[in-house]
């Protein structure tokens, strides 16, 4: 859905507020024009900011994922659907994307902003992640793990075991990237020891990308 204007023309020096909601799983959830961008946030987080999502667009860039042999992707966590808006209108890359979000609020809301104005196909499923990837038969070659609850990542999926499920999805030459805080000395700690101690114990030649307060976990 396309701003008037005026309204983006606005976002640049004020933020423009489009829409607030709620729902089981977020008690706020307000959808911002941001420098011509569409920002869905909570009172404690962004969920997501256009191609201004930094974390993953500057990880995109460094890797060169327009390098990569990629048609099928897996969306774990929606937002508005920076990821494959990013892609497809900054990267001119058109994939096929299967995203999973818990939230039925989030679904809709990237629906009504972002993704109806993409040609990239976009399959949402609302469920819960951590289900659909045991039970998925699928193979992506493309994994984007970005679930946060507010500002922090439930601890079951920060398990050995789902990082095993995650491998499993993926098609042998696949690729992972695994959005983790990394701003406060707290998150630091708990980012490295996580990667230090599981994520290369599932991925032993993964590496990190450190990008604006946080860091991107690739699996090679």
């Amino acid at each position: 859905m396309k701003q008037p204007l005026w309204k983006r023309i606005k976002s640049y020096f004020v933020d423009v507020h489009i829409e607030s909601t709620s729902s089981i799983f977020n008690d706020e959830l307000d959808v911002l024009l941001v420098k011509g961008e569409y920002q869905l946030v909570t009172p404690e987080a962004i969920y997501s900011y256009g191609k201004r999502y930094d974390n993953f667009f500057k990880a995109f860039k460094q890797i060169g994922i327009d390098k990569h042999d990629i048609d099928s992707v897996l969306l774990l966590g929606l937002g508005l659907g920076s990821i494959p808006y990013m892609l497809e209108k900054h990267f001119n890359q058109n994939y096929s994307y299967t995203a999973v979000e818990i939230d039925e609020e989030i679904v809709y809301l990237a629906s009504k902003y972002v993704l109806n104005d993409l040609t990239s196909n976009v399959s949402t499923i609302c469920t819960d992640a951590l289900h659909f990837v045991d039970v998925d038969t699928q193979k992506y070659d493309f994994v984007a793990m970005d679930i946060f609850v507010s500002d922090f990542i439930p601890e079951e999926f920060e398990t050995e075991g789902f990082l095993r499920a995650l491998s499993n999805r993926m098609t042998d030459d696949g690729l992972l990237m695994f959005n983790r805080l990394y701003f406060f000395d707290g998150d630091k700690k708990k980012t490295k020891k996580y990667f230090d101690t599981i994520f290369k114990l599932v991925f032993p030649k993964g590496r990190y990308l450190e990008v604006y307060g946080n860091w991107i976990l690739l699996n090679k």
